[in-house]
């Protein structure tokens, strides 16, 4: 039982080595005594990272929200499950009891399969963060429906490519959102991106901001009074421990997005435990993460790590600065919340803002706040220490992927001593490696390379939706019997690890991963654009932005420059959505290149962020003399 709650650094260690010497048998006996199974596994673990193939717990039967809402029901019925922070302070926040979530979950799982969703279909969710959210992942979970949650800030084109690649039938949205002062259409962006979608049938609309919408007969139906009707109660589907249970699009430095795939039993596990530990979450905690249910934080300690361990877990559906910028510390005083999860972009928009923002609130409740999305740098690392937690709540900044669907390297509070700007020790049963350029593992301390894992922990995505040659080429082919995180990492005295950040073609932009390809392309259909490079500059509050080297066609040369730039920026969110606009654009008349034309971006990486002393080798270069030019007229 010890090995389910972390408490002391010592215990930590014992436990980490039982983890990585026996892996099967540590994570068998997390999963027997702290879950629910319809049957047991006949084999813990099988692998190989060459096919890649990895499946843990085959054989066994069950599904994640018995152990999500059922089980709870006869000790934590009444207990408050999710907690709803409005968008508008005036609004009432909702108390979701476990009993109340278990009834709307069914009915609404009811719903889906009197549209004809069964096992195994694909459904689309785009909704807002209101209940109805956390809501339809259940409910498709507990019909063996495979979610896909798209986040709802994108564009229609990004929605239908999604939906597309991985043939939805269904999509669930809402008339609209509300986010700070603004009120935004979803419903029209979705009718938009469905115009290319012929797979999906059905179309459920929440009603949410009593905007007016069209409703296409036929295809589109309100949720709501579907749901008056729906019986209040369902059998959850029998599903295989390796069922997909939901699929995650993440950018790829190569055009399409990747579906990143994650299966049943391994997920449950992981996410359940890592959250129990990295929060170290007791069970009259309210837990509070503020991302948003379309990444996979949201996934993952939003809805399945809390649930799965009966917690009391917060959705809010506004921005930290409506109705000012002390709406975040608002709300932890109002809910006395002991555990707070937010991103460095968020920390750092705050920083920026008067100290009395947050002053001016009680916080003594917060006992963990934590990081998630990108390095937390120093500077906002100290101001998120000194002025939210007081000097007194550890800070834990937490490494991890939508791939690795749970935390991987992190402290575990009140266990692991912080240092600013590292991510510390890898979370039990993690084996990273640091892996130079020639394939060699890098031993020792005081060291940096690129970031590895050489063991499989369980909730490993286990695909790419319909493509496992690219989800074997990008994770498993750099570096033999590894996944390769595309990240680069440094070693310090004591083992401890910091994230330097991506080696490739990936920039993270406000903790969202942005891939250069897909904005270049879309850059690219402009009339007046030859070709494209972006690359990613420091960016006080952002962390990065996007920076563009624009080469125009002769047409646009004799356009006026400041419209041009209006115009690429509307493509970009048109076709990608408004997290991917550039923040400079610089018409350049080349771009540097190599001899075999590769766009030598470590070069346009300096000159963005103002770092030109020392531009390395140019010497490949076809075209050295473009350099200086784009040097002498920089941004």
């Amino acid at each position: 039982m010890s090995n389910y709650h972390i408490k002391h650094l010592e215990e930590y260690f014992q436990v980490y080595r039982k983890s990585v010497r026996n892996p099967e048998g540590f994570w068998e006996e997390i999963a027997e005594e702290h879950f629910n199974w319809r049957k047991k596994w006949n084999k813990v673990l099988s692998w190989d990272f060459d096919k890649p193939e990895v499946k843990w717990f085959e054989g066994a039967k069950l599904n994640i929200t018995e152990n999500c809402l059922d089980r709870h029901i006869p000790t934590r019925g009444n207990k408050t499950a999710i907690l709803f922070e409005p968008n508008n302070p005036n609004e009432e926040a909702q108390h979701i009891t476990y009993n109340e979530l278990h009834e709307r979950v069914c009915r609404m799982a009811n719903v889906l399969l009197s549209k004809g969703v069964k096992k195994g279909d694909r459904v689309c969710i785009y909704l807002p963060m209101i209940p109805e959210l956390a809501v339809s992942l259940l409910a498709c979970a507990r019909i063996g429906a495979i979610h896909s949650v798209v986040f709802a800030g994108f564009s229609a084109n990004a929605l239908s490519t999604r939906i597309n690649d991985s043939d939805c039938k269904m999509v669930i949205c809402s008339d609209g959102s509300f986010r700070g002062n603004k009120t935004i259409d979803l419903k029209v962006i979705v009718d938009k991106g469905l115009e290319d979608c012929p797979g999906v049938e059905t179309v459920l609309v929440v009603k949410r901001t009593n905007t007016e919408v069209t409703m296409k007969e036929g295809r589109d139906l309100w949720m709501h009074p579907l749901l008056d009707v729906a019986e209040s109660n369902l059998e959850a589907e029998l599903m295989d421990a390796e069922d997909p249970l939901f699929i995650l699009y993440t950018s790829g430095s190569t055009g399409q997005p990747k579906g990143m795939v994650h299966t049943t039993a391994g997920y449950m596990v992981y996410t359940a435990y890592t959250f129990k530990n990295a929060f170290q979450y007791k069970e009259e905690d309210v837990y509070w993460c503020t991302a948003d249910i379309g990444w996979i934080t949201g996934h993952s300690y939003i809805v399945y790590g809390p649930l799965a361990n009966g917690a009391t877990t917060v959705m809010f559906e506004g921005v930290p600065s409506y109705p000012d910028y002390g709406r975040f510390w608002q709300i932890v005083e109002k809910h006395k919340i002991n555990q707070f999860y937010t991103a460095p972009t968020a920390i750092r928009a705050l920083a920026k803002e008067k100290l009395e923002f947050v002053e001016k609130y009680d916080l003594s409740s917060l006992k963990v706040i934590g990081s998630v999305g990108e390095p937390i740098n120093e500077e906002a690392w100290h101001w998120y220490n000194n002025n939210v937690g007081r000097k007194k709540s550890p800070i834990i900044d937490t490494w991890w992927q939508t791939e690795t669907g749970g935390i991987m390297i992190t402290p575990i509070p009140y266990v692991t001593p912080t240092t600013p700007t590292y991510a510390t020790l890898p979370f039990i049963g993690i084996q990273p490696a640091l892996m130079d350029e020639n394939g060699k593992e890098i031993e020792g301390n005081q060291v940096d390379g690129r970031l590895c894992i050489k063991f499989p922990w369980p909730s490993i995505a286990r695909t790419i939706w319909g493509n496992h040659q690219r989800y074997k080429d990008t994770y498993f082919s750099a570096y033999k019997n590894m996944y390769f995180t595309g990240d680069g990492a440094l070693r310090d005295a004591v083992g401890y690890y910091r994230i330097t950040g991506r080696v490739d073609d990936v920039i993270i932009v406000s903790g969202h991963n942005l891939g250069t390809a897909p904005i270049e392309d879309s850059i690219n259909e402009h009339p007046a654009v030859a070709e494209s490079a972006i690359v990613g500059f420091p960016h006080d509050v952002k962390g990065n932005a996007l920076y563009g080297y624009v080469i125009l066609k002769e047409m646009g040369e004799d356009r006026n420059k400041e419209n041009l730039k209006k115009e690429i920026n509307q493509q970009i969110t048109e076709q990608i959505g408004p997290i991917a606009k550039l923040d400079k654009i610089q018409f350049v008349p080349g771009l540097p290149k190599t001899r075999s034309g590769k766009i030598m971006r470590r070069i346009l990486r300096k000159i963005a962020s103002k770092d030109t002393s020392n531009l390395g080798d140019t010497s490949t270069l076809l075209n050295p003399e473009v350099v200086q030019d784009i040097m002498d007229n920089a941004l």
